[in-house]
């Protein structure tokens, strides 16, 4: 290695650990405060307190609503996870085994719903007429649909990838269309599954704004509402605020440390056979 080389490499390595401050300073923020009284963790520094207050994690699991706030977010996290998984992965083995033109006309319509805007007063007329809203089953087919096209165009380029030779000896050993699909097909899946899992899942944990407007019931609200109505109320108790949002992140980052390795070869994947 020449010591130009070298050189470059060791700025690289210390422009990585800079970026990497910028998310791990205010994550170290966040753990200080959460152990600090109210006069401390208002400063928002990064001093060790004086004394540490792990009672204040115990403040915040005395509000009931956290623990069904918490059950909310992964209910409909979840659910609206595996069904667009299965109803994308379907779509999309459909689409790449059927090349025509008519199905290429709805691979594109699937595109557009990448692009363009939900209309919020539509929306909230048609769940009415079904009377879903403020419901869990209204809330998990809305992010359904809003995260279908995403999906559908990760799984589209990673199918078109699996010979047809698999179709054909499979339909030649008995196998019938679902048989096909969920036996033979779906399993090579994975590495795109886990991706989309993990996306939709943080997106759907994450969001605000869909809740505001279609659940009006706050013994339905996810952790993010209840967040945001936390920090309203506690907005003066900056320790009790940080041990909430701590208690936020568990699943976050539970869900991206395990599926992490699958991210990066599930998109790459679909974006190369695509």
């Amino acid at each position: 290695m020449t010591r130009r080389t070298a050189t470059i490499n060791g700025l690289k390595e210390i422009s990585m650990w800079i970026l990497s401050l910028v998310i791990l300073v205010p994550i170290a923020m966040l753990l200080l405060n959460s152990v600090k009284n109210v006069p401390e963790s208002a400063a928002m520094s990064l001093k060790l307190p004086t004394s540490f207050h792990f009672d204040n994690f115990m403040t915040v699991f005395k509000d009931g609503k956290i623990f069904s706030s918490f059950g909310n977010s992964l209910l409909i996290s979840s659910v609206t996870s595996v069904i667009t998984i299965i109803t994308s992965s379907m779509a999309a083995f459909v689409m790449t085994r059927n090349r025509t033109r008519l199905y290429r006309y709805v691979y594109i319509l699937f595109l557009i719903g990448l692009i363009v805007p939900m209309n919020y007063i539509t929306t909230m007329k048609v769940l009415q007429m079904l009377h879903m809203i403020n419901t869990f089953t209204g809330i998990i087919l809305l992010y359904s649909a809003t995260f279908i096209p995403f999906t559908v165009f990760l799984f589209y380029g990673f199918v078109g990838g699996i010979p047809k030779e698999l179709d054909e000896s499979a339909v030649i050993d008995g196998c019938g269309g679902s048989g096909l699909f969920f036996r033979v097909i779906f399993p090579l899946m994975k590495p795109v599954s886990v991706t989309a899992l993990i996306i939709n899942f943080l997106n759907c944990w994450n969001d605000f704004v869909l809740p505001l407007y279609f659940l009006n019931s706050s013994s339905k609200w996810g952790m993010i509402m209840t967040m945001y109505n936390y920090f309203s109320q506690y907005i003066s108790s900056w320790n009790l605020v940080s041990a909430a949002m701590l208690i936020n992140l568990v699943p976050i980052l539970t869900v991206y440390v395990l599926g992490q390795k699958y991210i990066i070869s599930g998109m790459t994947a679909g974006a190369v056979k695509g």
